[in-house]
This record gives structure tokens, C-alpha cells and sequence, in this order.
């Protein structure tokens, strides 16, 4: 997307997609609201007042919060009710969150205010998109949700810097009171009125826009995987005919016949396949290559079920109370996290097996036992040379690492607001802990491409694929060096990261082999 001409998203009562998130959170798109979304706000508006004016308490309009919600309050006291929740609430704590996620956060409060469903006034939304569009991301914490009654404590931060109270970082990435930045930027601070503050804070928000990002990075990562895969394959002289689409129709997952078509997609042309009885004979290639598909597309189909549990996220109106068409406002327990919670772990878990099974793909290219001819650890002369045998280390490290983060979050839950919140999604820790397990597996998936590309060209006399000996170019031209003596690897560790994360990796593929899944 052109960063100096950014796309719009107009947001209206539907809910949003997967690619508006991402388009707002990273690229920057501006936001507008739709005028179907003004009325329906300003209707569900309409309804709050009603009730506000009357007697009776209506928990969120005119009573306390949680466990204080027995309160009754009085009309000379309900701005400054709803002005406290934020303040209270808007407590943080731990390191800064990344700009993109707390971008994602506001964007898709937003989207559940624009449905009418809050109660919240035009004007505020209004300010919303405003705050969004010039750039004021409001500095939210790593800790302070327990992802249930929504993502609180990093809502919290959002709404405080629309009442101009707060840190918020600019535009041009410096931090300063949010106040000055909505002066300089011409924005009105909003001053909030009956369940307006609530409707600010009581959302899936956090956890559901990190989950829409790593969706994303993970579909083009199980690609970039299945290449790796086919390289390794390649590079041990490793059997294709386990590939064969008939073999996978008969179990019919598919992700794993789209795994197997990727990679066969990248074999096709290999001099180096099928040498299974050459000078080290085998019957079968070790499960790390032969199942390849199999965990992949495992993967694969785990990934499809979270973008169903997203889609529909995206498509809710999450708050307690709701403004319902019919001039009801029910209260509800549409904010917690679960749904939302539990495919984020699904997706630590399949992000780790995929790491696992690549790093033993690695380490096999690596073992002159088992590699098939190659030197040990792809070493210019073994014993004066290391090779690759600690850029292995780091990569067991990773994977080591993404083990433990695979532990699932949403199986704790922790008492909250005496007692009345007693049981809690974990939603945002488990957001929190994929977005380490998506870069840990990129680097995985680098470290594999480097030992299997160095591997392929240690088989002289033998000619890759043209996919095979496009990704090697590619790569050297990336400033990724080929074998030789040892050298300073890191430099060469952190080419092949970035060159898998831009998706050049991809790209070279399908310029010869067309487009994968």
C-alpha cells in the first residue's frame, strides 16, 4: 500500500474484514463512517437517553461497574462515572505493545461502536476514526487484561487518550501527552456521557486483532514451510512419489493435499529426488520428510478454523449492555474471550509442531550419519570448520522456546472483581505469546532454507529443480552466502529471516512454478 497515499476503509453496521484490520493496523488506511452507521448510532443514542432520563437503574447507563453495579447512580454524577472507568481502568502496566496492535485495537472498537449496538454518539466514533487517521496510537501496555469484559486495561488507554488524558505516540513515533497531540492534530477531546465509557472498554478487541494479523503471517509462513520442506526433500535425495496427489485423496484433510501440491510443485524437474537406493540405500525417507504434508496441513486446516472463529468475531457487536434494535439494552456475556482465546492456542501449537518437524529436517541435513553424502554440519572442511552446526543451536533454541509457548493460555482463568468476574479467557496472554511463536517460526523456516540451499549446492553433479535453482539465486542475491569456510553466520542468519518475512521466498517460486496454496 502507498504510505503516502493510504486506501480507506469505510466502516459501517456489517462488521469488518480480516484485510481492513490489517490494512489499518500496518499499512495505515484512513477510516471513514458510513452514514448507515452514523444513523444507527445515533438511534441506538436515542434509546440510551431514553433510559438514562428515567428512574429506574440500567446497569452501565445509570449504575456502578462489576461488582459495584448495586449503585445506583444520579444524573450529577454519571460523567464523571464514565470519565472514572476509563481513568481507573487504564491501568496498565510492563513494556509498550507494538503500534500495529494497539492500531488493530482501536480500529476494531470502532467497528463494534459504528453498529449502533453501544449506544455510543456519532461524534465520539467520529473522534475515533479522527485519532486513527492522524496517526495517534495511544501508548497501551503488555499487561493488564484477563480477557474477559473485553480486552480492559488496553481499552482503557484507548479511551483515555480520546479524553485527551494520557501518553499517546505521534506520527512521527515520539511520545507525548495525548492532550497536545489531539491539540496539534485539530481534535476536539471528547467529554463521554452515559455507558459511553463502558462501551469503550468491553471488547474482544486486542486479543481478535492479533489473532487477524497472525492468521495473516501464518498463511504465507506454511507456504514458505512447504518450500523449506521440498528443498531439505531435495537436498537428502529424498523420495517425491510420497507426494502424489492419489496418496493424499485417500485421507482427505486440505491442507495436507495442498501441502503436498506445493511441494511438488517445487520438485518438479528434480535431479535430486528418487536416489533412495544410490550409495546410502533406504526404503523410506525419515518421518520429518516423508510427513511433511501431513503436519503442515494439519497446520494448514488449523489455521482455516481460526479465520472462521475471526470472521465471525469480526462480524459482532461485542458490549455489555447491548442496544438491541428493538429498543431493548440487555446486559450479556458476549465479552468473553473464549472462542477467540482458544484458537489462538490452537495456533501456538501448530506453529510449534511446524517448527519442530523443520529443525529435525535441518539437523538431518546437518548429521553426515544421516544426510545421505553430504559433510558434516555443511562445512567447507569439517573439523577446521564448524559449518552450520550453532546456526542448528539457535534454531533448537526457537523451537525449544516455542514449545513452552505452546502451553495453552486459555485453560487458566483467575478470580477477578470480587468474584463477580470468576472465570476469564487468558485471551490477550494468549495473543500476547502467538505473535513471539509467528516470529520464532519465521526464523525456523530461515535457518532450514539456509542449511537446505547450502545442501543442494554441496550436490555437485546433480541439477535442483528450476524452482529449486531460482530460490537459490535468490537468496545469494540477498547477500545470503553459499558454502565455503566459516564465517561470521549471523549476518547470513538474519538475510534468510528477512528474506523469508518479505516474502521473497514465495515469490521466487511461484515465478517458475506458479502460484502456490
Amino acid at each position: 500500500m502507498d504510505m503516502q497515499n493510504p486506501a480507506t476503509v469505510v466502516v459501517g453496521i456489517a462488521g469488518v474484514t480480516a484485510a481492513d484490520v490489517v490494512a489499518v493496523a500496518r499499512d495505515n488506511a484512513r477510516v471513514e463512517l458510513s452514514e448507515h452507521a452514523l444513523e444507527a448510532m445515533a438511534a441506538g443514542r436515542q434509546i440510551v437517553d431514553e433510559l438514562a432520563a428515567r428512574p429506574e437503574p440500567v446497569y452501565g447507563v445509570s449504575t456502578g461497574f462489576g461488582a459495584l453495579a448495586t449503585r445506583h447512580i444520579g444524573h450529577d454524577l454519571r460523567t464523571q462515572l464514565q470519565r472514572n472507568i476509563v481513568r481507573s481502568h487504564a491501568a496498565g502496566m510492563g513494556p509498550r505493545v507494538e503500534r500495529e496492535v494497539v492500531r488493530a485495537l482501536q480500529f476494531l472498537r470502532l467497528k463494534t461502536v459504528a453498529t449502533g449496538h453501544t449506544g455510543v454518539r456519532p461524534e465520539v466514533a467520529q473522534t475515533m476514526a479522527d485519532v486513527l487517521n492522524a496517526g495517534i496510537v495511544p501508548v497501551v501496555h503488555e499487561y493488564g487484561s484477563l480477557g474477559c469484559s473485553g480486552d480492559l486495561a488496553p481499552l482503557s488507554h484507548c479511551a483515555l487518550t480520546l479524553m485527551g488524558e494520557g501518553d499517546a505516540e505521534g506520527p512521527d513515533g515520539s511520545v507525548h501527552p495525548a492532550g497536545v497531540l489531539l491539540d496539534e492534530a485539530g481534535i476536539k477531546p471528547v467529554e463521554l456521557r452515559e455507558k459511553e465509557g463502558l462501551a469503550l472498554l468491553n471488547g474482544t478487541d486486542g486479543m481478535l486483532g492479533m489473532l487477524v494479523m497472525a492468521c495473516a503471517d501464518l498463511a504465507a509462513l506454511f507456504t514458505a514451510a512447504d518450500i523449506t520442506a521440498a528443498l531439505s526433500l531435495e537436498a537428502l535425495l529424498g523420495s517425491a512419489k510420497v507426494l502424489a496427489p492419489e496418496l493424499h485423496e485417500i485421507r482427505p484433510h486440505p491442507g495436507q493435499a495442498a501441502s503436498a501440491a506445493n511441494m511438488l510443485k517445487v520438485l518438479e524437474g528434480s535431479g535430486l529426488t528418487g536416489h533412495l537406493q544410490d550409495d546410502a540405500p533406504r526404503v523410506q525417507d525419515a518421518y520429518s520428510v516423508r510427513c511433511a504434508p501431513q503436519v503442515a496441513g494439519a497446520g494448514r486446516d488449523t489455521l482455516a478454523h481460526a479465520r472462521l472463529v475471526a470472521e465471525r468475531e469480526l462480524a459482532a457487536a461485542v458490549d455489555n449492555p447491548v442496544v438491541l434494535r428493538d429498543g431493548r439494552v440487555e446486559s450479556n456475556g458476549n465479552f468473553h474471550g473464549a472462542p477467540v482465546a482458544y484458537v489462538l492456542d490452537f495456533l501456538a501449537i501448530a506453529a510449534a509442531d511446524l517448527a519442530s518437524i523443520a529443525e529435525r529436517r535441518t539437523d538431518r541435513l546437518l548429521d553426515r550419519h544421516r544426510s545421505h553424502g553430504l559433510p558434516a554440519f555443511l562445512a567447507g572442511d569439517p573439523g577446521v570448520d564448524s559449518g552450520l552446526m550453532i546456526a542448528q543451536y539457535t534454531q533448537a533454541a526457537l523451537v525449544s522456546e516455542m514449545k513452552r509457548l505452546a502451553v495453552p493460555a486459555s485453560v487458566d482463568s483467575i478470580p477477578s472483581s470480587a468474584m463477580q468476574e470468576d472465570h476469564v479467557s487468558m485471551g490477550w496472554s494468549a495473543a500476547r505469546k502467538l505473535r513471539t511463536a509467528v516470529d520464532n517460526l519465521t526464523r525456523v523456516i530461515a535457518v532450514e532454507l539456509y542449511a537446505a540451499t547450502r545442501a543442494i549446492e554441496l550436490r555437485h553433479g546433480l541439477t535442483p529443480s528450476p524452482a529449486t535453482t531460482a530460490v537459490v539465486a535468490a537468496i545469494r542475491d540477498a547477500g545470503v552466502q553459499g558454502p565455503g569456510e566459516d564465517r561470521f553466520l549471523s549476518p547470513d542468519l538474519a538475510a534468510a529471516e528477512g528474506f523469508v518475512r518479505s516474502g521473497r521466498l514465495v515469490k521466487a517460486v511461484e515465478d517458475i512454478a506458479g502460484v502456490l496454496a
